[in-house]
């Protein structure tokens, strides 16, 4: 018989608004305290601290317009932040500090969140949706120059870009992008040339969230239906249907991976959180504690693996934080 699946290990509580993202830092070598930055619809960025489950830091640089994406650059001090101030800040924690050190403004009206590549030392690829509705703008940091603006053919009719995934071929230095749009396709970018490599309709509606694991060559979306695709990349860089997995109710609004490629979980407008393997995508479990819509889900990078965790964070203005299947 199958297990009950667990209570949270712990709830984190205090943001006083809806948790829109959520971005762990753990894995630096000790007494490095585990860290876990959440965005919220109030502008904040609280940093917690996972030892005393409190907050160290609230961090204000969006005019109080809602923060839907936070992630380190190299370490804990150096944190990106985006928000609906059409804003993506770059912060300087280090030494108690709590200044933005830098701003790029991005023009875009969506909620699209931006995707960074560590392309050498102190050196970044940034994409994010542009001003023009069906663009995708690189930039590199942190010159802020512009790299190229990935532009759909005439008459593609791909809708706004949604959600995006920078990575790099296995075969060099070649960045690509997987980025999903509004009229749910799943489109593979050529970076350096600027120009599609393969198309694919995964989805009825809008693409919500994308994740892909470049070791197996395989992703997986959600949209507001319920259906999850999964789906491949050849040898040719053309991308193919996999499989499909249909969900008991609709909506997903995240996805991730597990850095260790052995499951994944999703973020429900149904309140609740799901767990699968990865390999075969096998339902393993379903976590059942929140009373409004997951927005975000993430994994800790905790060096040693019975440490890890996943958090999510939720319309209910609470980030739940398990720890499940540490053990595999």
């Amino acid at each position: 018989m199958a297990l009950p699946p667990p209570d949270p290990q712990f709830v984190l509580r205090g943001t006083s608004a809806a948790v829109h993202t959520l971005y762990f830092s753990c894995g630096g070598p000790e007494p490095d305290i585990p860290l876990l930055f959440s965005g919220s619809e109030n502008g904040l960025i609280h940093v917690w601290n996972l030892k005393t489950h409190r907050v160290d830091t609230a961090l204000d640089g969006h005019g109080r317009k809602s923060v839907y994406c936070v992630e380190t650059m190299s370490g804990k001090d150096r944190l990106l932040s985006q928000g609906r101030d059409q804003r993506i800040c770059l912060w300087d924690l280090a030494e108690g500090r709590t200044s933005v050190t830098d701003s790029v403004f991005t023009e875009h009206v969506g909620f699209c969140r931006c995707s960074l590549l560590k392309v050498a030392q102190g050196r970044w690829l940034m994409a994010m949706a542009a001003r023009s509705l069906e663009e995708v703008q690189i930039l590199e940091l942190p010159s802020k120059t512009s790299v190229c603006t990935l532009k759909p053919e005439v008459g593609a009719k791909l809708g706004m870009p949604m959600c995006l995934k920078l990575w790099q071929l296995n075969c060099g230095f070649q960045p690509v992008l997987l980025a999903g749009y509004e009229d749910g396709s799943v489109v593979l970018w050529n970076v350096s040339m600027g120009k599609v490599l393969s198309q694919l309709v995964c989805h009825q509606e809008p693409v919500m969230s994308l994740d892909f694991d470049s070791e197996k060559a395989r992703g997986i979306s959600g949209s507001s239906e319920k259906v999850l695709s999964i789906w491949s990349l050849n040898e040719q860089q053309n991308l193919q249907v996999y499989k499909t997995h249909k969900l008991v109710n609709a909506g997903i609004s995240d996805i991730t991976i597990r850095p260790d490629k052995k499951i994944l979980a999703t973020a429900g407008w149904d309140h609740r959180i799901r767990i699968f393997g990865w390999k075969k995508l096998k339902p393993l479990a379903v976590l059942d504690y929140h009373t409004g819509t997951v927005h975000c889900v993430s994994f800790s990078d905790h060096s040693n693996p019975q440490e890890r965790l996943l958090a999510a964070g939720s319309k209910d203005q609470r980030i739940s934080v398990w720890s499940i299947y540490a053990q595999t």
